[in-house]
């Protein structure tokens, strides 16, 4: 059995192959802002990965969005071996996400780092064939590659992927 893409873990798995480090920054946000310990940086040990978060005076707040930065950055910089191959080969919550040709996720949602993991991992197996991996996760093309333009440092792997094979890139 593959090893499971860390960013399709749930949050408290995560958590457990992270350092969390706690810390004080400067800049806007009031005058209790530099009082307290309300930055949180995770650092994702196998990985070396490293997001952070630090707007909100809540550290819960904050805690909470480092974890979906640090799973989108686990997303498009971690890759799992996926096997090229014919038919659908969408995981579960994929299906829950999609009907008809159709991805249903926000970009804040949960899912979402997940999702972006999963549609890279495809497209990469691909040979960043778009097509090819809509059709895999039965979705349609202009829907993988929306789900993909949604995240920028995703729309640029794939596209860089695509250069590398002497295919044009996608806008």
């Amino acid at each position: 059995m593959a090893a499971q893409h860390p960013a399709t873990l749930p949050i408290e798995h995560l958590l457990d192959e992270c350092e969390v480090r706690r810390e004080r920054r400067s800049g806007p946000g009031g005058q209790h802002r530099n009082k307290v310990e309300t930055a949180v940086v995770l650092t994702h040990r196998p990985t070396g990965i490293v997001a952070e978060a630090n707007e909100r005076r809540s550290q819960v707040e904050n805690k909470n969005e480092a974890v979906h930065r640090l799973r989108i950055k686990l997303a498009v910089e971690v890759r799992s071996n996926v096997q090229p191959g014919t038919g659908n080969a969408a995981s579960e919550l994929w299906k829950q996400r999609c009907a008809g040709g159709r991805v249903r996720v926000s970009t804040t949602h949960d899912d979402f780092p997940a999702l972006l993991a999963e549609a890279i991992d495809e497209v990469a197996a691909a040979e960043f064939d778009v097509a090819a991996a809509a059709a895999r996760l039965g979705v349609t093309s202009s829907q993988l590659a929306g789900l993909l333009r949604r995240e920028p440092p995703a729309w640029k792997l794939v596209n860089d992927g695509r250069r590398a094979l002497g295919l044009r890139p996608l806008h």
